[in-house]
This record gives C-alpha cells, structure tokens and sequence, in this order.
C-alpha cells in the first residue's frame, strides 16, 4: 500500500514539468504589455502588444487545461503496460465523465444544490473544461477519474475475446466498460463534491486565519515527506486546487499579476494568501549555506571533489526549483541535518510572511525574476530588497547551523567519510548520473542487479527514482553494484524498492518495460 501511494504521488509530479516555460511565457508577455515598461509601444492597439496577446494566451495552456493535464499524465506513470495507450484512455473517459457530469446537472442541478445557469468560476462551482460546463472538481476530479481508467487498463487491456469480437479488444473494451463505470460514478460526484466544496471553503478560512504558523506547519510537513514521497498530496491541493485561492495558487498568481502590477498597494493586503509559496525560498538561499558547509567540513585532500559534486546540485536547485540531489545527498549520509534543513525552510518561510514577503517563488530563480521580481519591481522593490536581506541571512544560518552540527556530531557528509567506510562521497560522475541523462546505465545489468526480469511485479517512477514491487528482496544487490551501473542511490523497504537514477529515469524505466514484454 505504501508503494502504490508513493507511486500515486510521484505521478502527479509529471505535469509539474510543465509549469515553469509556461510561467517564463506569460511573465514575458505580461512584462511587454505593460506600458509603465515599454511606453507607447505596447499600447492596446499596436502590432506588438497584439503579437505578446497572442503569445500570452498560448501560454495559458498549461494552466487553462490542469485538470485535463493531470488526467492524461498519471497514467504515464502509473499504468503496468502499454502507457501511451493508457493516456489516451483517460482522455476519452475524462472527458466522458465529464459529459455526463455536465447532463446531470442541466437535468438535475437544484437537487444538487447547484445553479447551473449561473456563470463559470466563483462561487458557482462549475468550471469549463475542455469545452464542457460542468462541475469544478479540479485536481482531484481528475485523479480520481484517471486512477479508475489505471485499474481498469491495468486488469482490462489483455483481456482476449473471441475473433469476431476483436475490434473491441485493447484501449476499444477499456474505453468501452469506462463508459459504463463514469454513468455511477458522475452521479457520485455530483452528490457529494457541491458538499466537499462547501468543506473546501471553510478550510481555505482555516488558512487565511492561520497566519504564520499554519505557513510554518504547512512547509515542515511538506519537506519531511519528501524521502516518503508523499509530499506531493500536501502541496499539490494548495497550488494546483482551490483549498487556499480558486485555482490554485499558481493559475491565481498568474490570473492577478497586471492588477498586483499596476497598484500601489501592500502586496500582502492584495494577495493575502501569497505566502504559501514562501517555503521555495529555501531552495535558493538555504541549499547555498548548505552547499557551503559541506565544502569547508570536507576533509583538505576532497574538497575539489564535494566542490565539483555542490556546484551543480546547488545550481540545479536553484535554477529549476529541484532539489533531490542535494537534498537526497544529506538525508542519506545524515537524516537528523535533513529535519534541521525543514526546520530552517519552514522557519525562514514564517519569517519572509512576517516582514511582508509574498509572491509566485516556486520552479526556480527564472520564475522568481520573471514572474516576480521584473513586473512588480517598480512598487515594490522593498519587498525584494526586504526578500534579499532575509534570503542572504538565512544563508548564512544555514551555513552555520550545519557546520557546527557537522563538527559537533562528526556526520560523515560529503568530502568527511573515511577511506574504508561504506559511505562514499557522491562525485560528479555520480550526480551527472542523477541529474542529467543517466547516460551510460546498462538497463539489462541494472535489470540482473534487481533479481532478474521474473523478479519484477510492478515498476513505475516520479522525478528521479525508480520505483518497483519484487517478488523475493533478497535477490536484489547491494548499493555498490546500483553504483557501479551508474545509479546513485538504492532504497529498499520490504519487496518495496527504488533505484535513485536521475532526470532521465523515464527513458530508463521505458527500457526495461520493452525488455519485461
């Protein structure tokens, strides 16, 4: 169970991967369209702001289209075979659901104490998707629709029928019997998600009345789940649904950046609820002390080696807001640094919303300028400059706090290990395994390492890992040998095991996948 919720969460990362091009986008077209910048030129009426509208409204894709997004993505990650054909599953029955949705609250909609003549958005309920009015079920409309399609794919898809019946094998029967489980399951829906969102609207109270604290909970919680893979279900909500702001906190940010543009105001009293992207500045100014306390504890004759190892982790982090192979390198050699660095994270997030510090910081320093710093600096560069002040102080805390814990308690990171331990310094060979193409990664040996093709039960992947279910553990090697192949790190819990590899783990995990039919 636990594997499969670590699977379920690692999924939902994969349209993720989207947001940060997207972002870039529109803060370049918001920046071009605005004439306190540009001047006349991007006036309403000329060629250039006609061509920066245009980009501007491409650019929403991502975010007009989330929840079919994350619909068409979990089963890349999720589905046991035949993946693509898994996603174009979830599309038809996505959307089937959804008109089925949308006819029983045109017939039905009182009874559901929902107005359906009423305007999209609001208070409303109903949302557009796709072209379809219907109910707004966000995010999680989409997970619990794509993850029926993932059973049903996995234990349908090979089912044989008898020749005459053949056009109606494969995607055809999965598609077909979704058709028929979407009919109770809409009519589900529709019974109890208007009462869910009458929930959502007194938790999203809950938040705003919270203050710093519920900030401080709400980013602790979310980085001491990441070694769990279960982190994804505490942030995903907060920016991708509307339990804080209608939306989600990122398609709000991006809807409201002109009017938090042109005004004058305390950015804080015009978006409130902004500092729940706050514990992202961790992965810009505390990863930097971090990095910087492994370098001056290693040991003289190792120090090129960490410094060849912090440099790109830290420059990963920074740039794209990912954070595993820094972040992962420490929890392996010292957890206790690891709660340290949440601490730190959720105390720097309570201390930037305390002195007015709010804003859109999530995938890295180019959203944070172009989203951020560049549109909004003309009325508020305090804040950015209060934001500096902070970010470069809580540097330094870092740095200090880890090198006196580093020293005090003689952690063997990065650059302190003896020359006989087991715990070995991970070079940059080690982190170009990890982070860039896992280029070089025999996939028959790493297949041997795992017991063999008949050893594998399931195999999936979120962002670097890859995730399998073996049927004896005792047949998988030890960490060494997953080293030797070009992997970075090895996990194993039970028949439960991940093989930390990389950025390019799906490419990998897709070899297998050919090598297992």
């Amino acid at each position: 169970m636990k594997q499969k919720i670590q699977r379920f969460g690692g999924a939902m990362f994969t349209p993720v991967l989207l947001f940060a091009f997207a972002g870039i986008m529109i803060g370049l077209a918001t920046i071009f369209k605005n004439t306190q910048i540009m001047g006349t030129i991007a006036e309403p009426t000329t060629i250039w702001y006609k061509a920066w509208f245009m980009i501007e409204q491409g650019s929403w894709t991502v975010f007009n289209q989330l929840p079919l997004l994350f619909a068409i993505a979990l089963p890349i990650s999720l589905a046991k075979k035949q993946n693509a054909r898994a996603c174009m599953e979830a599309f038809v029955i996505y959307l089937t659901f959804n008109y089925f949705l949308s006819a029983l609250l045109l017939q039905f909609g009182p009874e559901f104490g929902i107005d359906f003549a009423a305007e999209v958005g609001g208070t409303s309920g109903l949302a557009m998707i796709a072209g379809i009015k219907t109910l707004d079920t966000g995010m999680m409309g989409a997970i619990l629709v794509s993850g029926i399609v993932v059973l049903l794919h996995n234990k349908f898809y090979d089912i044989e029928l008898p020749d005459y019946l053949g056009a109606f094998k494969g995607s055809a029967f999965v598609v077909m019997i979704g058709f028929f489980v979407m009919i109770p399951v809409a009519l589900g829906v529709a019974i109890v998600w208007p009462k869910m969102q009458f929930g959502m609207i007194g938790l999203q109270e809950f938040f705003k009345n919270s203050g710093t604290i519920g900030l401080g909970a709400y980013v602790l919680l979310q980085k001491l789940l990441l070694p769990l893979g279960l982190h994804h279900f505490i942030y995903a909500p907060v920016l991708f649904d509307s339990v804080i702001v209608e939306g989600g906190t990122i398609a709000y940010w991006a809807n409201h950046l002109n009017e938090f543009a042109n005004s004058t105001a305390p950015l804080i009293q015009l978006y409130p609820m902004g500092g729940f992207s706050n514990g992202e500045l961790a992965k810009v100014f505390g990863v930097i002390g971090v990095a910087w306390a492994f370098y001056t504890t290693a040991k003289p004759s190792k120090k090129k080696i960490v410094l060849a190892l912090m440099i790109p982790a830290t420059l990963t982090s920074i740039m794209t807001g990912i954070t595993e192979p820094l972040e992962f390198t420490f929890l392996f050699v010292a957890p206790v640094l690891y709660v340290v660095y949440s601490i730190l994270a959720a105390i720097m997030a309570m201390v930037m919303l305390a002195f007015g510090v709010i804003g859109n910081f999530g995938t890295g320093l180019p959203n944070i300028i172009f989203m951020n710093i560049i549109p909004l600096f003309k009325n508020r560069e305090m804040m950015y400059l209060t934001m500096l002040i902070i970010g470069i102080a809580f540097t330094f805390i870092h740095y200090f706090v880890f090198k006196f814990m580093i020293l005090k308690f003689d952690y063997k990171t990065p650059g302190r290990e003896d020359d006989e331990d087991e715990i070995k310094l991970y070079t940059k060979d080690d982190y170009k395994s990890k982070s860039s193409s896992a280029k070089g990664i025999d996939e028959d040996l790493l297949v041997d390492a795992l017991g063999g093709l008949d050893n594998i039960v399931e195999i999936s992947n979120c962002a670097t890992r890859l995730r399998l279910a073996v049927k004896d553990e005792n047949l998988v090697k030890d960490l060494d040998t997953f080293k030797k192949l070009g992997a970075v790190g090895l996990v194993k819990s039970g028949k439960s095991i991940q093989v930390i590899i990389g950025l390019n783990v799906p490419k990998v995990r897709e070899n297998i996948e050919i090598l297992i039919s």
